[in-house]
């Protein structure tokens, strides 16, 4: 069965009449599972032999994440989710007690918190930038920023896609300012990576987890790592995977050895046992992925959304989406209309089996790929007959 744009018969078990949370989790389709078990199947048969088929399938992985944001195979590094890769970064930064580092008021805490350990740890101050100008314009944003930089960064920590509203951040624009002020730049892609064309040129380092819009599992991520930053990265935290040419002594005599050099790419992450279930997982869903096409999914998702949004403001709502395309992600967020109450009505929307979530006070719904506008009399039927009831 050939994947195909606005079609969900890859997700048979899925019980939502429409699944609009993608943003949270995402549902694994037929051919994901189908991986997953056969690498467990895998292991189940032939226990530590199929190890090498598994590193086989990683060199594929490898080169379909790299794919998928531009980047060179060897620039990429698997890691359990996004926090892992954020962490990765956060300590391995060849910091210098005093350094800035900007962050974002508003951004989910996975790409916060390891940055706030990181300064408690290195002795770094914490220069803070709201959102709101940015909801507004990149221009005034970026403004801000700039004016950050000029007093001296060595780091800006950003979302691709904020979750909250959906705002897609002018990365371009961010790289910019970061090279002319030798800064440089990290991404948190979790809510952009397989619904939105992403690209790491003038990006430095980038981790993604692969539940959401990648459509894997839970267990599984990916860190970008520019390959002319890798060597400057002090490999705080690693394992004896880290190492360059580590299992060797497993297999030859008198190779025990603990001085091998840590390997100055993005694979030292993978400091020791995968979840090798979870990375066939990612190797399938980011095969439904790339055949589709990132571009056509993303045009399918909006095409969605520009019929749900209208709708749903014409009976009271308020969309906190951006009016510029090329600001806009595959998320609508909207308020509640006045006097009605965030979580009883969700309860509701989901009762009448539509999926949705309420992140930060506001009704977020956000599809895939599968997804079709067919489904939006459903979904309209499930918010007229929320309202009603309360």
């Amino acid at each position: 069965m050939r994947p195909a744009l606005g079609d969900r018969a890859l997700f048979p078990a899925l019980l939502p009449r429409a699944y609009l949370n993608h943003a949270g989790v995402s549902p694994p389709s037929v051919p994901v599972l189908e991986a997953a078990k056969a690498a467990l199947d895998d292991f189940a048969a032939r226990g530590g032999s199929a190890m090498g088929a598994a590193l086989e399938r990683r060199v594929r992985l490898r080169a379909k994440v790299a794919e998928l944001i531009g980047a060179g195979p060897g620039e990429v590094g698997f890691t359990q989710n996004t926090s892992a890769g954020v962490q990765a970064v956060a300590l391995a930064f060849p910091w210098r007690s005093g350094d800035r580092v900007l962050l974002f008021e508003g951004e989910f805490p996975a790409n916060v918190t390891p940055w706030l350990r990181a300064a408690e740890t290195f002795g770094l101050e914490v220069a803070w930038v709201p959102l709101s100008p940015f909801l507004r314009s990149d221009e005034e944003g970026l403004d801000l920023v700039a004016r950050e930089l000029a007093r001296g960064v060595r780091l800006v920590a950003v979302s691709a896609v904020q979750f909250r509203s959906g705002l897609r951040m002018p990365l371009e624009g961010l790289a910019r300012l970061c090279a002319a002020a030798q800064c440089e730049l990290f991404v948190d892609a979790v809510q952009a990576a397989g619904a939105v064309p992403l690209h790491v040129r003038g990006i430095d380092y980038l981790a993604a987890g692969a539940h959401k819009w990648m459509m894997g599992l839970w267990g599984a991520g990916v860190l970008y790592v520019r390959a002319e930053r890798a060597g400057a990265l002090v490999p705080r935290s690693a394992g004896w995977l880290s190492h360059e040419d580590p299992a060797r002594f497993l297999f030859e005599p008198d190779q025990l050895r603990y001085d091998r050099p840590i390997r100055r790419r993005a694979d030292f992450v993978e400091a020791g046992g995968q979840s090798e279930v979870g990375l066939a997982a990612l190797l399938a869903s980011l095969e439904i992925l790339l055949g589709l096409g990132v571009p056509a999914v993303f045009d399918h998702v909006s095409r969605y959304l520009d019929h749900l949004e209208p709708a749903l403001v014409e009976r009271g709502f308020s969309s906190l989406r951006p009016r510029e395309p090329a600001r806009r992600s595959g998320i609508l967020s909207l308020l509640p209309p006045p006097g009605v109450e965030l979580a009883p009505l969700a309860r509701e929307i989901q009762a009448r089996r539509v999926a949705c979530a309420t992140p930060d006070g506001v009704l977020r719904f956000s599809p895939h790929w599968p997804n079709d506008v067919g489904e939006l009399p459903w979904v309209l039927e499930a918010v007229d007959g929320a309202l009603g009831a309360l």
